[in-house]
C-alpha cells in the first residue's frame, strides 16, 4: 500500500482547503458574497458545507469561502476541524460557552489577555461560570490539580512579557481527569507551535495577527479535535460571531504566505534580542528565546520558533520609553501585532492601561514596558532605527 507522505508547511498554506471548480477554472477560492444558497440543492454534485455535511443553505451557518479558509487551517493544525470567527474574542467566547454550563469551573492562567481576563472575570460569571487562575509559574511546575475543573485555558505565549506555557506537562495533567485544554496560540502561529500536537483539546488563535498578516482585517480561527467541533459551531451559528466572506477570503490569501513570513518575523526578533540584551541602556528583554529567561526549557519543548515578539524595559522608566517611540521612524506607535510592518506600544498605555498600577506590577508589567511586534523589513534597518532611538536619551 502506497503511504501519502504529508505535505509542507508552506505547501499546505498555498494549497490547503482552495475551491476550484472546473467549470470556472479558478486558481483561488472566489468570495461567496452569498447571504443565502437554494435549498434544498437537490444536484447530485452540489458542494457540502464541512459543517453539516449538507448543501449549503445560509452564510451564517457555513459558506463556501470560509470553508477554504478553514480546511486550510485545520491542515495547518494537523487536524480535520477548524471554525472561523469574526474576531478572536468570538472564538474564545463561542469555545468557552461549548464546554462550559452553569456551575462550572475554569482553571486558567493569570497572566490573560485583557479582553479575555474581562470575559473571566465577569461575563461568565454573570452566568455562572466561575474561574480560578494560577501563575504561568505554577502551571509549569506542575503546581495544580484539574480536579473540579470543566477547562484548562492557557495562552501559549503571554502579553506583553512573553511567558511560555507549558502545555505538554499541563495536558498530561489535565488527561488525568480528562479535562480539556484550550490554548490561545496567537502568539506563536502554527508555524511555530501546533497546541493538538502537543496535547491540548482547542486552538484558538486571534487571525487578525498573524495569520492574515496585514493589518488590514478582524478575524478569529479556531481547531479543534473531533468532539469539540460542532458544539462549537452551534454556539457560533447562534452567537452569530460568522465573518464575512471577503474577510475570509483576505485571512486565507494571508495564511498562504504564513510560513514565509514567520520565518521572517522569527529571524527578525532574535536579531533584535541579541542587539537590545548588550545594549546598557536596556534594563531587562523578555524574549522566548533568550537563554537566561525561565522559560527557555519550557519554550525549546513546546516550540519550534520563538516568534516575533519582544518586549523590553528601558532605564529610566515610562520617560525613557516614551521618548525613545518617538524618535523611531521604522515602526508605528499602536496596539496589535502580527502584521508584515513592525509595530510598537507601551502596555501601560494600551492593552493594560485599565489594570491598576499594582495588578500591573504584579504582572511584571512596569510603566516603561516596551512591547515590539517585529515586522518583515530588513533587521538591519529596524536596528538601526533603534539604535538612533536610543541615542537619544540621555
Amino acid at each position: 500500500m502506497e503511504i501519502k507522505k504529508a505535505r509542507g508547511f508552506n505547501t499546505v498554506a498555498v494549497h490547503g482547503g482552495e475551491l476550484k471548480i472546473p467549470e470556472f477554472g479558478n486558481v483561488t477560492t472566489p468570495v461567496f458574497e452569498n447571504s443565502t444558497f437554494v435549498y434544498p440543492n437537490y444536484n447530485q454534485s452540489a458542494y457540502l458545507d464541512h459543517t453539516s455535511n449538507l448543501p449549503y443553505i445560509y452564510s451564517r451557518w457555513g459558506n463556501p469561502t470560509l470553508q477554504a479558509l478553514e480546511l486550510k487551517f485545520a491542515e495547518l493544525e494537523n487536524t480535520k476541524y477548524a471554525l472561523s470567527f469574526s474576531s478572536g474574542m468570538s472564538a474564545i467566547v463561542s469555545t468557552v460557552l461549548s464546554i462550559c454550563r452553569k456551575g462550572d469551573r475554569i482553571l486558567s492562567i493569570s497572566d490573560l489577555y485583557g479582553q479575555t481576563a474581562s470575559f473571566f472575570e465577569r461575563d461568565a460569571r454573570e452566568i455562572g461560570i466561575d474561574s480560578d487562575f494560577v501563575s504561568v509559574e505554577n502551571l509549569n511546575s506542575g503546581n495544580f490539580s484539574a480536579n473540579g475543573y470543566s477547562m484548562i485555558y492557557v495562552e501559549s505565549i503571554t502579553n506583553p512579557t512573553l511567558k511560555v506555557s507549558d502545555i505538554v506537562k499541563t495536558a498530561k495533567i489535565a488527561g488525568e481527569t480528562d479535562t480539556p485544554v484550550v490554548v490561545d496560540a496567537t502568539f506563536a502561529s502554527p508555524y511555530n507551535q501546533k497546541p493538538l500536537d502537543l496535547g491540548a483539546s482547542v486552538s484558538i488563535h486571534s487571525g487578525t495577527k498573524y495569520l492574515a498578516g496585514h493589518s488590514d482585517i478582524i478575524l478569529g480561527m479556531m481547531a479543534a479535535k473531533e468532539g469539540f467541533f460542532q458544539p462549537i459551531h452551534e454556539k457560533r451559528k447562534v452567537l452569530g460571531g460568522t465573518p464575512d466572506a471577503l474577510q475570509a477570503f483576505l485571512a486565507a490569501r494571508g495564511l498562504k504566505t504564513l510560513g514565509l513570513r514567520m520565518q521572517k518575523h522569527n529571524r527578525n526578533a532574535m536579531e533584535i534580542f541579541k542587539f537590545l540584551k548588550q545594549e546598557r541602556k536596556v534594563r531587562k528583554v523578555f524574549y522566548p528565546g533568550d537563554p537566561d529567561s525561565p522559560f527557555y526549557s519550557t519554550a525549546q519543548k513546546n516550540l519550534s520558533g520563538y516568534g516575533g515578539m519582544i518586549s523590553f524595559e528601558l532605564h529610566g522608566g515610562i520617560e525613557a520609553a516614551r521618548l525613545f517611540i518617538k524618535h523611531l521612524s521604522i515602526p508605528s506607535a499602536a496596539p496589535s501585532l502580527g502584521g508584515v510592518e513592525s509595530l510598537i506600544t507601551l502596555p501601560v498605555d494600551t492593552s493594560h492601561s485599565s489594570l491598576l498600577p499594582e495588578k500591573r506590577r504584579s504582572m511584571g508589567i512596569e510603566d516603561g514596558l516596551v512591547r515590539f511586534s517585529t515586522g518583515i523589513e530588513d533587521h538591519e534597518d529596524l536596528i538601526a532605527d533603534m539604535q538612533k532611538a536610543l541615542e537619544a536619551l540621555t
